[in-house]
């Protein structure tokens, strides 16, 4: 295939497909900077600081590239994913549950920040691991780049003495989009944290205290620093500690103390990278963000070109506020994947505009969202049907690296599994022998469906089995019930093998009642007895008016414990 061929089986992409469409977007752009032919690579680049917990919202920076990569690469382009750890970014705040003592280290690079725990060398790691673990589950691969290692080994030497010897230029820049008034923040949107940072440091004039260059102090390792001097001929770099209150000289070509301001430093390494394609929160391109400032830099001060660029929207959890990393306490990936498969939280991500905002459910939307899913993958089943829908159904449930993501080799419905995962308290084993089919066979929604029940449901919510019978219901018994009930435990089978013959029999013992036969069409009667019969049921199994399924309920709590609990 031609390396410029963008679009294999045309006639098989669905045009309003986002992924598609940014896809195409991305290409064209590296074509154009590539003088009209595609680069021997493509580079779509995702970027974080990891400042705390990295949530479902940050996911989204990740799925995004990788999704558009996923396409790329489909057609037979050579593309990486890159992705950059803004590790050498400030440490800003304390998050909540961590001693107050941490405070010390505001100001560090998140990097020389301590794990609190001692598990991790630093801070910074404590919060990639579980990402990365994350990721590999959902099949995503990344090249990495530790921004502490390359800015420490004088990777972009060069480029920052560009930036300082220009750096007229870029507060021209800057002054320019100061004098604009910002945009309204979008509804919900958090500013990523890397862009909260100051344009510049303090200095003891007008010229420093724009600066471009920020150095750590050598002393106490933060970033609270006062520039005094700057000499263009040797490159040294006078400031003052704010905190620790001493003053050192730092050698910007030959010492490597510090980093670009934020602004100035990402379309760097758009340039030093050959970045073609990256997103990121919509906030990133209102007037006077980064993205919009960062165009304006990386042509005159690096030569360089801005990336195709896609805004992305809010991600929150249904029942919670704003997600924020450094006050802790927020939904990750790690934690989503508990209770949805690896395909699912894929889909929840591919199968809307990245400029859509959305939500994710913890509580019993699970239930339906999973039953959309299994929906979904009936239909993808069928050819003639393939649409926009089963595409990202497709885009979700596999990757050109890790192939087809784990599912289960017998799909029962998530709802069953997890009621009877309810009355068995979360039993793997009983729910397995319920639904009839080996707890191999139905992993990983088996863990899945448990884990959610026990640890996401609202105790509330959950059915409470009997540990014995409710004798003095029984002795009240009213002469219908009398007659439900014993119609009922003289056909109860000895075994629950069979949920349809179970399901025929507990409809059905109204209808025995009224002289009708199993299989006969109910009758208004019926249907009245039948509901009343039900809700007697519940009320001696579970102590409440309703609950799981109750052929379901039969099975997960066998034939004994069923005649123990309704025998008067």
């Amino acid at each position: 295939m031609a390396r410029g061929q963008r679009n294999q089986g045309g006639d098989q992409q669905d045009p309003s497909d986002w992924v598609t469409r940014t896809a195409d977007l991305a290409l064209r752009h590296a074509e154009a900077v590539n003088g009209g032919t595609l680069p021997e690579v493509v580079t779509c680049a995702s970027g974080i600081s990891p400042s705390g917990p990295i949530h479902l919202g940050n996911l989204r920076e990740f799925l995004t590239v990788h999704f558009v990569a996923e396409e790329i690469r489909r057609r037979g382009i050579n593309v990486r994913h890159l992705h950059s750890w803004d590790d050498y970014d400030r440490f800003r705040k304390v998050p909540a549950g961590v001693d107050p003592s941490w405070s010390e280290h505001i100001g560090k690079p998140l990097s020389a920040v301590p794990d609190p725990t001692g598990e991790f060398p630093n801070w910074a790691e404590r919060f990639k691991a579980p990402l990365r673990a994350a990721l590999k589950d959902l099949g995503c691969e990344m090249v990495e780049v530790d921004q502490t290692e390359m800015y420490a080994a004088g990777a972009y030497r060069e480029q920052v003495l560009t930036a300082i010897a220009k750096r007229g230029e870029i507060e021209t820049v800057m002054a320019r989009f100061r004098t604009k008034k910002a945009a309204e923040p979008v509804e919900g949107e958090e500013v990523a944290e890397s862009t909260a940072e100051e344009d510049s440091g303090h200095g003891a004039n007008e010229d420093l205290a724009r600066f471009p260059y920020k150095p750590y102090c050598r002393g106490c390792g933060r970033d609270t620093v006062t520039l005094t001097s700057y000499d263009d001929d040797t490159t040294d770099l006078a400031y003052t500690c704010d905190v620790c209150g001493d003053s050192y000289v730092t050698n910007v070509a030959t010492q490597n103390e510090g980093k670009l301001v934020w602004k100035v430093d990402w379309p760097m390494r758009w340039t030093f990278e050959g970045v073609h394609f990256e997103p990121g929160g919509v906030d990133h391109a209102s007037p006077g963000s980064s993205y919009t400032v960062g165009k304006e830099i990386v042509g005159p001060i690096f030569g360089g070109s801005a990336p195709s660029f896609v805004g992305y929207s809010f991600v929150g959890v249904a029942g919670m506020p704003k997600m924020s990393s450094s006050k802790g306490g927020v939904p990750t990936a790690e934690e989503a994947l508990r209770i949805l498969e690896a395909p699912i939280l894929r889909w929840l991500y591919v199968r809307r505009q990245p400029k859509q905002a959305f939500n994710v459910d913890f509580g019993q939307e699970v239930l339906r969202l999973y039953d959309e899913w299994d929906a979904l993958t009936k239909k993808a089943a069928i050819p003639e049907k393939r649409d926009a829908a089963v595409l990202a159904w497709e885009r979700a449930s596999a990757t050109s690296t890790a192939g087809t993501l784990p599912t289960p080799a017998v799909v029962s419905p998530f709802r069953m599994l997890s009621s009877v995962a309810d009355v068995t308290a979360g039993s793997r084993e009983i729910t397995a022998r319920t639904v009839g089919a080996s707890e191999a066979d139905l992993e990983p929604r088996l863990s899945k469906a448990a884990t959610w029940i026990t640890a996401y449901v609202d105790p509330e919510d959950r059915t409470v089995v009997r540990e014995s019978a409710d004798t003095e219901r029984l002795a009240a018994l009213d002469e219908d019930e009398q007659l439900w009930l014993g119609q009922l435990l003289d056909r109860l089978p000895d075994s629950f093998a069979d949920s349809d013959e179970l399901t025929t029999l507990i409809y059905g013992v109204p209808k025995l009642a009224r002289g009708l036969a199993l299989d006969d069409p109910p009758t208004d009667e019926v249907k009245a007895d039948q509901k009343a019969f039900f809700k007697l049921l519940y009320e001696l199994l579970v102590a409440a008016e309703r609950g799981p399924r109750l052929p379901t309920l039969f099975m997960a709590l066998g034939p004994d414990k069923v005649r123990a609990l309704l025998t008067p």
